[in-house]
């Protein structure tokens, strides 16, 4: 297992662009939340082409690279299209949904590729970069989408509710294809030395179970009627991103050697 930039970039580009896809293709949020996310997802999709350009040549680096390529030109098409079709009044001229799900796909390639550039058993490299990219897209995007309630204050709870229902049931197989031997159980019972005295796995525990605290707590949350716990839930998503990256990063760090 490795903690590489362009790799984890590629994650969150990949995991954010399909729960846009989830979010966006019922058209019930308005279209600026699509732009914001393909144009977040796209830049980050491009530090991970610079990033491994930089830092790896390999073959299995240079398919990964071109799978993030392949995601910054999905995503570049998808907004493109999605811009100049805002205004689509029948639907023949409305933008297909169908169009997001490109970049996640190509993403998943860069994934699986990235996935034999780790090396160690592939089934579980594969697993672990797959379910982290889900676990960190779901809590991203589902932050973003407590900001929207700010420019679409209408909108229904049930697409926030529904990332956070996902995000929770990603995270027993975040924190289960990490605890997988050779993983995190051998850093927490001793068998493997993180370098810092069992800080790390610690670290990594306190962050997994803060992470499911904290998405609980925003369910909890959202099921107030009062507008103030969407910005309530939002604030708890905010946490639960730092505590998502803990869970997947601390765990790469640990495992690195």
């Amino acid at each position: 297992m490795q903690l590489d930039l362009a790799t984890v970039l590629l994650q969150w580009s990949t995991g954010g662009l399909l729960f846009c896809w989830v979010t966006t293709r019922r058209r019930e949020v308005g279209p600026g939340y699509g732009w914001l996310l393909r144009g977040v997802f796209l830049v980050l999709a491009a530090g991970s082409v610079v990033a491994g350009r930089v830092t790896g040549d390999g073959t299995s680096e240079v398919v990964r690279d071109l799978g993030a390529m392949g995601v910054v030109a999905g995503a570049a098409v998808a907004l493109t299209r999605s811009i100049t079709r805002r205004g689509g009044a029948t639907r023949g001229v409305e933008f297909p949904p169908s169009l997001d799900l490109v970049a996640p796909v190509a993403g998943l390639v860069g994934l699986a590729a990235a996935a034999a550039a780790a090396g160690g058993p592939y089934p579980l490299s594969l697993a672990r970069v797959v379910v982290g990219a889900l676990f960190l897209g779901a809590v991203t995007d589902a932050m973003l989408l407590g900001h929207w309630y700010l420019v679409q204050p209408g909108l229904d709870r049930a697409p926030i509710r529904q990332l956070v229902v996902l995000s929770t049931v990603i995270w027993p197989f975040e924190v289960a294809a990490l605890l997988w031997p050779t993983g995190m159980a051998q850093v927490l019972d001793g068998t493997i030395e993180d370098g810092w005295d069992g800080l790390l796995g610690w670290t990594w525990a306190v962050s997994a179970a803060t992470t499911i605290g904290l998405l609980v707590l925003t369910w909890l949350a959202l099921g107030e009627r009062s507008y103030s716990a969407v910005m309530a839930a939002t604030g708890l998503l905010y946490l639960a991103i730092l505590t998502a990256f803990g869970t997947d990063l601390v765990a790469r760090a640990a495992l690195a050697g």
